[in-house]
């Protein structure tokens, strides 16, 4: 029937049809998430867009959140305390005497300030060691993920082999090619270890396959860019996400490298903050040591303060450039 045939009773005739149509749409809508949301109740999980709260995922997530948070707490009490305080109240109450900052200035002056030496060493590792790991790690998973070349399988074969050798297992064998180098009680000691990042190194390889398209690279060397060019203005935004999160793993190994250290250091003017304070907290059993618990934990809270900093600078990193590598075909 033609608009100019239309008589007012078709029209009214079409429009009750387009109301009950509509109606039976929002019943049939209504009845799929009356169903939905039955199906979430009985298997404890929601829709996120039809949203239903749970109970027990509620409970376990609060589980987590306190199994977390218990060592942060326990930080932030006892390091208001001091040291009687320390070996006469209970672990999470406050002691008779609010003493946090007296502990963090004599973190800093104990032993002649040794506290601030090590943990400019710790930071002096983590940028040379940890930085240098990351580039090498960006530089080679992006060249394995984006050229072909012959032995590139082997390659990938020692990688995932490395990955599955534990680093403790090779502190041993290191130290014996240091001591023969004379590179032992040296910065270098810590350094040249931390540049080798075999899980960084698999982790850019991966995520450069998905996050650089072929497309992209074709069409900026086809523009006349040259691959360095196109490596840090085309690919590097791309891998921003990537590189943040091996930047991280790199970072929080170094800063808590223990048993490395351990062997390799014996002149506490280049330990790290872990070895110093794990020095600190045995100084009470040797003969005439001072405990100095208070000193430890108040360190030891100090000590996360950078990671936390890290983690919270570099999280909106995270999203950046996971929709700029968006090609239309």
């Amino acid at each position: 029937m033609s608009a100019a045939t239309a008589t007012p009773a078709s029209i009214k005739e079409q429009e009750r049809e387009a109301r009950r149509a509509e109606k039976i749409r929002q019943k049939r809508i209504a009845k799929d998430e009356a169903a939905e949301r039955k199906r979430a109740a009985h298997s404890g999980f929601s829709n996120p867009a039809n949203p239903r709260r749970s109970l027990l995922l509620t409970v376990v997530t609060a589980i987590f959140a306190v199994y977390c948070l218990f060592p942060l707490a326990y930080l932030l009490i006892n390091a208001t305390k001091t040291q009687s305080d320390f070996t006469s109240t209970f672990g999470l109450g406050f002691g008779n005497e609010f003493a946090l900052w007296d502990n963090i200035v004599t973190v800093f002056t104990y032993n002649d300030g040794i506290f601030g030496r090590w943990f400019l060493n710790t930071i002096f590792y983590v940028v040379v060691g940890a930085g240098g790991a990351t580039l090498l790690a960006i530089m080679g998973g992006y060249a394995l993920a984006k050229f072909r070349f012959p032995g590139r399988k082997a390659v990938f074969a020692v990688i995932i082999g490395s990955i599955s050798v534990p680093g403790i297992a090779l502190a041993v064998p290191q130290f014996l090619l240091f001591a023969k180098l004379g590179l032992t009680d040296t910065p270098w000691a810590m350094i040249i270890p931390s540049l080798i990042s075999p899980f960084g190194l698999y982790l850019m390889w991966i995520f450069s396959e998905q996050a650089v398209p072929t497309e992209l690279l074709e069409a900026a060397r086809m523009d006349g860019a040259s691959e360095f060019r196109t490596f840090f203005q085309v690919s590097l935004p791309l891998l921003a996400p990537g590189i943040v999160t091996t930047a991280l793993f790199t970072i929080v190994a170094t800063w808590n490298n223990y048993f490395l250290p351990l062997i390799m250091l014996k002149d506490q003017d280049w330990y790290p903050l872990t070895i110093g304070l794990n020095q600190w907290k045995d100084q009470a059993t040797t003969a005439g040591g001072q405990a100095i618990q208070n000193l430890v934990i108040t360190g030891s809270l100090i000590t996360i303060i950078p990671l936390v900093i890290a983690f919270l600078m570099l999280q909106r990193y995270w999203q950046a450039g996971l929709a700029a590598g968006a090609v239309k075909e």
